[in-house]
């Protein structure tokens, strides 16, 4: 279990996870990297307009990363289909194929 203790926009405490305390610094430093380009970009002084879109942003961030695993997924899901039905095709036309040759020997 990691502790972090974290100082952001005047606000101090501690916070403890079931992850590793490194893990958990890297995540702090994340979230401070896009709060200082949000506060920069817009021009903001507010803590909370500051955290606020800060969230958003990583929000953002991690539901296009979703869509684009899930599209992953499902094309792999579809090549594999195809891949399934051209070798069940192949099977069928060789069983029809033998069949037929030993109807006619």
């Amino acid at each position: 279990m990691g502790k972090l203790q974290v100082n952001l926009f005047g606000a101090s405490f501690a916070i403890q996870a079931n992850e590793d305390e490194a893990y958990l610094e890297k995540l702090l430093t994340y979230y401070r990297e896009i709060a200082e380009e949000i506060q920069r970009a817009g021009n903001l002084r507010d803590p909370v307009q500051i955290s606020i879109l800060s969230g958003i942003t990583l929000v953002d961030e991690l539901l296009k990363e979703k869509q684009k695993t899930l599209s992953y997924a499902n094309t792999l899901n579809s090549g594999e289909n195809e891949e399934a039905e051209k070798l069940t095709l192949d099977m069928i036309e060789k069983i029809d194929q033998a069949l037929v040759d030993d109807n006619l020997g």
